[in-house]
């Protein structure tokens, strides 16, 4: 195993905190991963990782390293890429993640047209409503939908969705049309909440005169859900009133099983970005993915700085 093989052992176990979970990223047995960390270490004459039973952490010089070796590595990358023919599509690894609706409704859909033109691409495909840690995960850029809070991360602003609320027709023949703001005293809402326990915002407005360019109406709700799968699920089971993406619903629109209510009153678009890590040069196939993304998700958003859909 040359040096810049050995640096990409350690930086992903740097990534992961994890002999273990990098063994398995890269599919190699752990005792060559803990290997080759070993013999880095004795070629650097330093200690890179503090090892415990429980986790693994960078020393300062590992930390260092680490650092250096990402643009070392995505130089090295984008240096191979310079001398293949432009035609040949891009090659290697990708590691991406994406919440679960973007990746069933808009993005997985289109990936078959991604794959045929870069058939050299293989790409490990993330799909979870929690927020992944980018960088101790390794991932290589994540799409975001609603407020961001990665600093150190760099944002590219893609456009936003429009939000709707819908309810299922078996829902509103058991509780009544909704006409008006104060028709939602006698309603229920399907609660959203990452995680359970914690006191749900209620049915989300928009209203720039209020903090956020929102205001929130509480209301009673019988189930409180922690992933999209089961808020659109609880929502054409009849349980309550939802506000998701409208791409989530175009589908159950188009067939009758849910109907918007309210159109007035939505709740502000949501911001989409696509974050990747700081480095000096993206990695192509990094370049290649994000336009695609950006390409395919177009036409299913809104202008990035549009106030609200009509």
């Amino acid at each position: 195993m040359d040096l810049l093989d050995t640096l990409a052992v350690f930086s992903r176990v740097a990534e992961l905190a994890s002999f273990t979970q990098a063994a398995q990223a890269i599919g190699a047995p752990k005792a060559s991963v803990s290997l080759a960390v070993q013999r880095l270490e004795a070629e650097l004459g330093t200690r890179l990782l503090h090892r415990t039973t429980r986790r693994v952490q960078l020393t300062q010089d590992g930390l260092a390293l680490y650092e250096r070796g990402k643009d070392l590595l995505a130089d090295v990358d984008e240096l191979r890429a310079l001398f293949r023919p432009a035609d040949s599509g891009v090659s290697g690894r990708l590691r991406v993640d994406m919440p679960l609706g973007a990746a069933r409704n808009v993005l997985v859909p289109r990936l078959p047209e991604l794959l045929a033109a870069h058939p050299g691409l293989a790409i490990e495909l993330s799909s979870t409503d929690r927020r992944v840690d980018v960088v101790r995960e390794g991932f290589d850029c994540v799409l975001r939908v609603g407020p961001l809070s990665d600093s150190s991360l760099i944002a590219r602003p893609l456009g936003r969705y429009r939000a709707v609320n819908c309810a299922s027709p078996a829902y509103l023949a058991a509780h009544g049309r909704l006409r008006t703001e104060s028709d939602l005293a006698r309603h229920r809402l399907v609660h959203y909440s990452l995680l359970l326990g914690s006191k749900p915002a209620g049915f989300e407005i928009e209203d720039g005169a209020s903090p956020g360019g929102a205001r929130f109406v509480e209301m009673d709700g019988a189930v409180t859900v922690n992933n999209s799968e089961a808020y659109l699920a609880a929502c054409l089971a009849g349980l309550g009133i939802v506000q998701v993406p409208a791409p989530a619903v175009a589908a159950a629109f188009a067939d009758g099983r849910l109907v918007e209510v309210l159109p007035r009153l939505r709740a502000p678009p949501m911001p989409v970005v696509l974050l990747y890590p700081h480095r000096r040069q993206l990695p192509r196939r990094v370049q290649v993915f994000m336009a695609w993304v950006q390409e395919v998700m177009s036409p299913h958003l809104l202008p990035w700085n549009a106030a609200r859909a009509a």
